[in-house]
């Protein structure tokens, strides 16, 4: 008998992970937690069977969660924004005892959480951060191509590029904001430096890249954790960078519309007499605009990419891989929830056998997980096999189609 819950189980990606789980008999029981308590048992009800229950739960209120995950073999934790309740989070599934996999993809949550390493070696707890797409899978897809395409990786490049989900919610917005207001790791020349979104040291950075299946967009500095993990882990690389955008550009604009005029602070102002939080307002403001951003640029169903960029050398000689994960029908939603399905699987298989807070690069074979993609994203009807694409650069700048058979 083994028991999952999820928390955020409601959510875009916790429902999406959830729905991926219940379509196979990895788990014994799938507890789909959420502070959303009705949402939580239509959900239930939908996903049917005995094996999936409900239940509703604060994430502000650390001895409740205690209470939601006691008993559990793994907790999935889908609650955002991360920089908020990551590290509350992890320290109550450490309290409890429970192994812990979540989507985290704040570098500043990250960094707190993995501080929590020794704490969690000491309640013998396993804590996998991180594993959605980006950071997660494109960790993964690094350590792979340094394990078995390359003897020496040299750099790294990571874009992604999402949009049309039906639904946003305001963690997400929230989540933007914060990405675009502070200092944004990289590792450039083996070093690691910072730079800001609006400033020339962002600027630098931004470039047109390809996505497959999605088109060709300007994609800007994102302060996602991959570029503070893997320099630690794929030993000798001089350079990891992650540059994103959700589409449309329009949407991606208004968004950094509010952080350059200032609307995003916490401080309330007072309004005809009312108090008013304009980072509240600057969030419902975005929602209401999306729906119409989204018509006006012809995108109507969600779309995704994932790509990365790996350079190096193999027998002395240059080379480039380049991994694309993409869907012109799926979005964030199932891009980051099967991933972090994947995670829970494998933490709930006893494959992930180190203790303490790491990143996917540090305890998950590649293979065992790209492996196990295929299977989960059969069993839920979303395709036949991993939709990874992968083009291979030789020293003569030849282009081919790589098939690894995953």
């Amino acid at each position: 008998m083994s028991r999952l819950t999820i928390l955020g189980g409601c959510g875009a990606v916790g429902s999406t992970a959830a729905r991926a789980l219940a379509a196979g008999d990895y788990f014994s029981e799938l507890v789909i937690a959420d502070k959303e308590e009705e949402a939580a048992r239509r959900l239930a009800a939908e996903l049917g069977g005995d094996r999936v229950s409900a239940v509703g739960v604060d994430a502000d209120d650390p001895e409740a969660l205690k209470e939601v995950m006691a008993g559990s073999d793994v907790v999935l934790n889908c609650v955002g924004p991360f920089y908020r309740f990551g590290p509350p989070i992890l320290r109550a599934a450490i309290k409890a005892g429970v192994n812990y996999v979540d989507i985290c993809d704040d570098m500043d949550a990250t960094q707190e959480m993995l501080a929590m390493d020794e704490e969690a070696k000491a309640a013998g707890v396993s804590a996998l951060v991180g594993m959605g797409s980006s950071p997660g899978m494109a960790n993964l897809l690094v350590k792979f191509t340094a394990q078995t395409l390359l003897d020496q990786v040299d750099s790294v490049d990571i874009y992604h590029a999402h949009g049309g989900e039906p639904v946003e919610g305001p963690a997400v917005i929230k989540h933007r904001f914060h990405s675009m207001e502070i200092d944004i790791p990289m590792f450039l020349d083996g070093e690691y430096r910072t730079v800001r979104l609006f400033e020339e040291s962002g600027r630098a950075l931004e470039e047109v890249t390809d996505f497959r299946d999605v088109g060709t967009y300007p994609v800007y500095a994102y302060p996602h954790p991959e570029t503070i993990t893997l320099p630690k882990y794929i030993e000798g690389v001089k350079r990891v960078t992650n540059l994103g955008l959700v589409i449309p550009v329009s949407y991606a604009e208004l968004i950094k519309d509010m952080v350059r005029l200032g609307l995003t602070s916490d401080e309330p102002l007072e309004v005809q007499g009312q108090k008013v939080i304009p980072r509240e307002f600057a969030v419902a403001f975005v929602l209401s605009k999306r729906d119409a951003l989204l018509r006006e640029a012809g995108i109507t169903s969600p779309r995704g990419c994932l790509k990365i960029v790996v350079k190096g050398t193999k027998g002395g000689e240059p080379h480039t891989y380049i991994f694309q994960m993409s869907s012109s029908g799926m979005g964030m939603g199932e891009g980051t929830g099967i991933p972090a399905a994947l995670g829970a699987i494998v933490m709930g298989q006893g494959k992930i056998t180190m203790k303490g807070v790491f990143p996917p690069e540090a305890a998950v074979d590649p293979m065992d997980m790209i492996k196990l993609a295929g299977e989960v994203i059969k069993s839920s009807g979303k395709g036949d096999r991993a939709p990874i694409y992968i083009e291979h650069v030789d020293k003569d700048g030849k282009v081919e189609t790589l098939d690894l058979k995953f």
